[in-house]
């Protein structure tokens, strides 16, 4: 009776507290998992932070903010004292989140480095019933100010379709820098002069932009902090001429059978004219497929001039079409669709070979859909030149050309009609009027001169 009376007694009594004794007396630490958005605070900054301990429960949370011997309290949280029940019950924390808002203007600190310290303790009855402990800091540098510029060239003189160049000087390295025109941003680069804060950047509108387009130079550092720099230009407007292409069923038979849509064909089939709804989707969808991808190609560039001079035209060619011809097809006298021609088609004689226009490197050299056989070579500051329908190419990527190395010959792969070149030039992912970099007054007003201005103010 007595044996039975102790074991309920044990039961009852000394595995409970032994259980909550273990329990209390845990030795696991809680964490904290902290995300920060960038080592660098600026003004608009938020750390996001979860704290969890699986054992006794959260006690007191800290958050601070400490340079030298400034510190800001960013969050100080204390948890309800958890008693013996509660390991029992759901009153134990277990776990919390927090998004901590830091606006470092109003804590007196100043820019450079800080850190951020994380202080975590539990519920836990070990060190005299003060807890396990979580200590961490952050390192992080304050900077809440903008990078200055400078814009040193002065005149700025630009056409719709067309580029320009302006050279402006940092204030502080590891800035992110360039011109924004409407939408688009051209990175500049500071290759180009021995002073590393000096940088230059070719910008450029496309054939949509006039006049009343938007132009800045926008500086961003580490941070995020933000300058954006008007600086006079001008522009200098444009028309492009409309230009009607007839569709006929013997262009269709021609072209169309070159073109493998793989599963797509099927559709077609069930189409009244197959062939003709076969094109609607090749000049269409397609083409805008095939100007995205030939339009990313660019940003493989170099941050230096490769180039030389005026750049070269295909000798003895005629000009087929221009740049940003408004397209308009026909078909049996009815208008069926529209693209604009983003370069100049330039006729030789059949398979004629084709010269690099310019100093540079291959970075494209193959088959994309409605451009055929492709090449496109970088010649610095993310300009190309784009070389397409071509017969055959005799350059890869990678590989590094002089002005006139044969890289290649006319053809009509793609959709071309007829033997011809169809030749581009892209600055980033804008396509531009060529007309103007086969003018060698031209990259001398606009280019060149300016370049050696700068050079002669900073030496």
């Amino acid at each position: 009776m007595k044996r039975t009376l102790f074991l309920i007694i044990f039961l009852a009594i000394v595995v409970p507290v032994g259980w909550v004794l273990f329990c209390k007396y845990e030795g696991d630490l809680p964490k904290a998992d902290i995300r920060l958005p960038s080592q660098y605070l600026k003004q608009s900054y938020e750390i996001n932070m979860t704290a969890t301990d699986n054992g006794a429960g959260l006690k007191h949370i800290t958050v601070s903010l400490v340079q030298k011997d400034n510190e800001k309290v960013l969050l100080d949280k204390s948890y309800p004292p958890s008693s013996i029940l509660s390991l029992f019950s759901d009153n134990i924390i277990l776990s919390d989140s927090f998004v901590i808002p830091v606006e470092t203007r109003k804590y007196g600190m100043s820019d450079g480095q800080a850190v951020i310290r994380i202080v975590v303790t539990d519920y836990a009855w070990r060190k005299w019933t003060k807890g396990n402990r979580f200590y961490q800091e952050r390192p992080v540098i304050i900077d809440t100010v903008a990078p200055r510029l400078q814009v040193l060239t002065s005149q700025h003189n630009v056409s719709r379709g067309g580029a320009g160049l302006v050279v402006y000087k940092l204030d502080e390295e590891n800035v992110q820098s360039g011109v924004r025109v409407g939408d688009n941003f051209f990175p500049g680069y500071s290759g180009v002069f021995n002073d590393p804060m000096v940088v230059t950047a070719l910008f450029a509108l496309d054939h949509t932009q006039g006049p009343d387009t938007r132009i800045v130079v926008e500086a961003r550092d580490s941070a995020g902090n933000e300058t954006k720099r008007g600086f006079y230009h001008y522009i200098k407007d444009k028309n492009f001429r409309p230009d009607t292409l007839p569709i006929s069923d013997g262009f269709l038979e021609f072209k169309m059978h070159d073109f493998d849509l793989g599963p797509r064909e099927a559709q077609f089939l069930t189409e009244q004219n197959p062939l003709l709804a076969k094109f609607l989707y090749i000049n269409e969808t397609l083409r805008r497929q095939n100007v995205e991808t030939v339009a990313k190609v660019p940003s493989d560039t170099r941050a230096e001039l490769m180039w030389k001079g005026r750049f070269n035209r295909l000798p003895g060619a005629a000009n087929r079409a221009r740049f940003a011809d408004k397209r308009t097809y026909k078909y049996n006298g009815k208008f069926i669709s529209h693209s604009t021609h983003l370069g100049i088609d330039l006729a030789s004689t059949s398979n004629a070979p084709v010269g690099a226009a310019n100093n540079g490197r291959v970075i494209m050299a193959e088959n994309v859909g409605i451009f055929g056989n492709t090449v496109i070579i970088d010649h610095g500051l993310g300009l190309a030149s784009l070389y397409a329908h071509l017969s055959q190419m005799n350059v890869a990527k990678g590989d590094m050309v002089k002005t006139d190395d044969i890289i290649g010959r006319t053809g009509l792969t793609g959709l071309a009609g007829g033997d011809h070149l169809h030749f581009s030039m892209m600055l980033h992912n804008v396509f531009i009027n060529p007309v103007e970099w086969w003018d060698a007054a031209w990259i001398k007003n606009n280019i060149t001169s300016k370049i050696e201005s700068i050079e002669e103010q900073i030496q």
